[in-house]
Formats: structure tokens, sequence, C-alpha cells
């Protein structure tokens, strides 16, 4: 038997028994001719002792160990004096006197200190290279050892309703889905690729045409999209889930119960802002984007924007007449306390607004109930300054934000400026867990990359709200999908629907957005076959357990949760990847490497 306990659980009920522990060396103090070493596992601590008293033999070669040697020791349980107890360890009772020291492995000084107190000397990059070592810090193990107990509650959650664990290909087609796909190229068919899945949406829609009506799994799924603080570049996991013969409040039915258990079992935080009957709070995305700027509202704190289009409409301040004139809209921010931002603050938000197309960001500071200071009260009147600062509430002490152009771009601006501004006056509650629906999703909207074409805004295979009459009879930005994402503290953290399965409005909402049938058949036959073969009303969403864990833990960013995460950059520092590969690999999948 390699130890007959681990670090961490000896205490002094365990005093004269003979034990063997294994680990790295954490710690080393010499004290008057004794050797005190701190004994590391994924368990916890247990302070060795080497006394030439109790062993010569042991106590010389004690004197070579250095920082993270790994050992195999030998010896008596010890209990500690009274006044040597330290109380920060579970082990803080006991000590071990060794008789028998093995030595399993010398090791290099480490390029930094793996105590959590001196860790944050060390910079990412390092400790991505080394993250092998960055492994032994107890907070990273910590964090593993959690999420893998995350991830086995998920899993007998969904198994205890019935859900059945699929494992989807890997090596799939390629599908349009919103992000760049990872190509695999095809040794066997030249000219041919494979794509890691962006998710595995088709598979699971066809596991409900084949029967299999309450699927799941955590899945894995790959996408080339620049990182941020909640991506991780490349690959990531996600709740997969698809249920059979269900509507929308069938899925948030089965996945309510499952949010409430996870923020109390695996988060310090509490839930917050559920309805009267307990259930997630729900927002029509329309709403969502209008009182929040986002359609991942962050609702620990209130900061509601309100319209004000009628109030202006024909006023004096040009910037506001002529927006609601070209059929634009006004809208207000008010930012209780706010009053106090300095001229170079609301710069930095005046900035902001631009970033997300927004020609400027007029502002009204109500200092008292008769000191205002702004540009623009001038041109708007004493009496309709009033009726504003009435409509919208403001009190002395509060600052008004006005967005003025058309929807979306009001919307947009004075979203980021409400989270910059509850970031400025530290609104954001780290004790409070705000769950809630964003329902109603728009099916189509303005492509971003193509002026005046039609895109999905959303997901493809999304049921359109009222079937194929809509389609047939409504403006496509007029037609609204069952389709839903779940929102945590201001993250998107799951995005779902209720699916197409019908062939003909499947081909007509393709057609809608510049799709061939000939070009839906090619990306998307076997699921149209599938469908022409009978298939069951269907629907489902996908969590994002790596963001969901991220936000109830408040990490700094997603890579904390890996245990092999690439930089911000998408480089895996610790393996070399992206790596070059040699000319035969290429040959033998036809390649040749072009770089402009």
């Amino acid at each position: 038997m390699m130890r007959t306990h681990t670090n961490g659980e000896l205490n002094k009920t365990n005093a004269g028994q003979s034990v063997t522990l294994t680990g790295w060396v954490h710690r080393r103090r010499d004290h008057g001719g004794i050797i005190f070493i701190d004994l590391r596992d994924r368990y916890g601590l247990t302070q060795i002792k080497f006394d030439p008293e109790i062993n010569d033999e042991a106590w010389k070669k004690g004197e070579n160990l250095r920082s993270e040697w790994v050992i195999r020791v030998s010896g008596k349980v010890l209990e500690r004096p009274a006044d040597m107890v330290n109380k920060k360890l579970k082990t803080g009772e006991i000590e071990v006197g060794v008789l028998s020291l093995e030595i399993l492995s010398a090791a290099k000084t480490p390029p930094f200190e793996i105590d959590e107190e001196k860790v944050t000397e060390a910079n990412e990059a390092l400790r991505l290279k080394y993250r092998f070592i960055d492994l032994r810090r107890e907070e990273l193990q910590k964090l593993l050892i959690k999420k893998d107990k995350f991830f086995q509650f998920t899993r007998k959650y969904f198994s205890q309703l019935g859900f059945i664990e699929v494992q989807t290909p890997i090596l799939a087609n390629s599908s349009p889905e919103g992000a760049r796909d990872f190509l695999v190229p095809s040794r066997l068919y030249p000219g041919k690729f494979y794509a890691l899945p962006q998710a595995p949406q088709q598979f699971k829609q066809l596991l409900m045409v084949g029967g299999l009506d309450k699927y799941f799994q955590i899945a894995p799924c790959f996408r080339d999209e620049d990182p941020r603080m909640d991506r991780h570049y490349g690959e990531f996991y996600q709740l997969d889930m698809e249920m059979s013969f269900v509507e929308q409040d069938d899925v948030f039915q089965i996945m309510e119960p499952w949010v409430k258990d996870i923020t109390k079992k695996f988060s310090k935080k509490k839930m917050f802002g559920l309805n009267d009957d307990g259930s997630l709070k729900r927002l029509a995305w329309r709403d969502a984007m209008t009182r929040y700027g986002s359609d991942k509202p962050d609702l620990r704190f209130d900061l509601e924007i309100k319209p004000v289009t009628d109030l202006v409409r024909g006023c004096g301040f040009s910037v506001f007449a002529s927006a609601v004139e070209s059929g634009g809209v006004v809208h207000a921010l008010k930012v209780d306390k706010g009053a106090k931002f300095t001229r170079s603050q609301i710069d930095e938000l005046t900035e902001l607004a631009k970033t997300k197309g927004a020609k400027g960001l007029a502002y009204i500071v109500v200092r008292s109930e008769t000191e205002l200071q702004s540009p623009i009260i001038k041109f708007l009147g004493d009496d309709l300054t009033a009726k504003i600062i009435k409509d919208v509430e403001a009190k002395a002490g509060d600052i008004i934000f006005f967005g003025a152009d058309n929807w979306r771009t009001v919307c947009d601006a004075l979203g980021v400026v409400r989270g910059a501004c509850a970031d400025k006056l530290k609104l954001k509650d780290k004790k409070k867990a705000t769950w809630l629906w964003i329902v109603d999703f728009p099916m189509y909207d303005m492509s971003e990359i193509e002026p005046g074409k039609i895109d999905f805004s959303h997901n493809p295979f999304s049921m359109p709200q009222g079937g194929l009459e809509a389609l047939e009879s409504k403006k496509p930005l007029e037609i609204l999908a069952y389709q839903y994402d779940l929102i945590l503290n201001g993250f998107e953290v799951s995005s779902g629907a209720i699916r197409n399965h019908e062939p003909l409005i499947m081909y007509k909402a393709f057609e809608i957005a510049g799709y061939t049938r000939e070009e839906v058949d090619a990306k998307f036959g076997a699921i149209i076959r599938a469908f022409e073969f009978g298939a069951p009303p269907h629907g489902g969403n996908a969590p994002g357990v790596d963001r969901i864990f991220m936000a109830l833990n408040d990490l700094d960013s997603i890579r904390d949760i890996y245990a092999f995460p690439k930089d911000g950059r998408g480089k895996d520092l610790l393996m070399g990847s992206p790596s070059d590969v040699d000319e035969k690999q290429l040959r033998d999948l036809h390649i040749r490497i072009k770089i402009d």
C-alpha cells in the first residue's frame, strides 16, 4: 500500500497510530535542528516532523527536501501541545513524527509560488504555461471538485426525470448556426470536410424523431469565436436537452427547479426577483430591450429606461424633435444618485453610447429641486423639462440620460450606459442571483453582414408563432418565434426554442432568409428527410454550464473553471497549440498551405 491515509483526514483520535503519507512538500521550516514540513495533496495539509531523536537517518535525508518534491513518509501520529495547535488546519491538532522517508520525485524550483497568497504575483501567461503546477493550488482544485459535483448533480437530476443521456457525434457536418466552424479535412474524401459541432442541434432533433422523447447530455461544443470574459475560445460545454410533445411552459417547468437547486447548492447567492408563486419572471424581448436596453438584462438593480417620445414630440430641441419626426424614439434613463458623476465620467458614458451607434448622450443633472445642470434645458424650456423630470420620477441627486435615434440604436446605447452606471455606483450585488426568461424573440432581423438582407435573428430551427400562416401573411420583422433565453445576472446562459418540425414551414422560413429549397436540402437534408417520416412537436434548450458556473461563483473569467484553458488569444501555452504540422500530414489530407 503506497499510503494509509490522505493529508487532511488525521486528527487527535489517530494519536499513537502508525501511518504512511504521500504528497508534495508545501512548506519547510527548520526549528533548532528539527525540520517541520507541511505535506500536501488535494485533501489538505499534514505537518510532518523530522527529529533526530525520533529517527536520525530520516532526519538526515529530510535535510535535502525542497519545495514541490514528492515524498512518502511513515511514522507515528503525535498529538500537538495545546499551545501549538493550528486551528486553521483540519489536521492542526496533530503532527507525524517521521520514522522513514522515501523520495519519490525530486523537483526543479517552481517558476512561481503555489501559495494562494502569492499566486497573484505570477502573470496568467506564466501560470498557463505551467498549468500542471498551477493545478496544485487548493483554490483551483476546490473549484474543479465543485464543478464535478455540479455536473454529477445535473446528470442525476435529469436521469431521475426520465431523460436519456446520449452522446452525439463530434465529427459532424458544417451548419450555419451563427459562428465559424472548426473544419476537419477528410483523408478518405479529398476536398471534403467534417465540422466540429457548434451544438448538437440537428442530432437532438433527430433523436426526437427517433422516439427518444427525453434526451440530454453535457455536450462539448466548438465555435471559432473571439474569446471574452464569459466565452472560452474554441470549446465549451452545454447541458443539451430536448423533449417531445411539449410546449414552451413544459420546458420551463423542467428547467426552473434545476435552476433553483444549483443556485442553492453551488453558490452563496440568494434567488432574487421571482414571481409571487416562486416561478422565474418572463420578459418579452421587445419589452426587455425598451426597459433595460438589453436582451440579457441584469435585474439585480432597477435603473429602468422609460420612453418619453410623446412628451418631446415637436419640442424645441432639434435632436429630439427630428428623431421623432423621422420615426425614431426618445428614451430616458434616470440614474439614482448619478448627479455625483464628474464631467469626465459623463464623457466616458457618452463615448460608450457612441460604440452602439448613438450620435451622443444628452443629460440633465438634478442637483436640487431648483438647480438643474444641462446644455439642453434652454432648448426644452422650463415647463417641458419639469414634465420630463416628473415623468421619470427624478429627484435631487439624480441624473437623466437621453437617447434619440431609431428604436434599436436607442435601446442598445442606453443599455450599455445602464450597465456602466451600475458598475460606477456598485449596484451589482454579488449576493443576489436574478434568473429570468426572455421570450417572444423576433424570428428575423436585418443582416449585419449584408445590408438590406433579412436573416434569422436567433435559431433558424425555431417554430414561428402562427406557423405557416404567419410566414405567409406578416412582414418578416413582425414575426415572433417560440424562442427563449435564460438570463442570470446579465449573462445569457441558455438559449432554446420550440422547434420547427414541419418541412413546409421550414422551407418557407428559410426562403424568407434567402435560402432556396435546394440549399436547404443540401445543408439540412437529413433533418428535412426525417421530418417527412413523422416528427413529434418538440423543444428544449441548452444551458451553458461553464458560463453558469462562472456566474454563480463570481469568477473573473470563464477560463478559471477549465483544467487546461486557452489564453485570451486562443492559444494553449502549455501544449503549444495551434502548432505547425509536417508536410506528410498535409499531403495525406490533400492540403497545401497558402498564407496571404
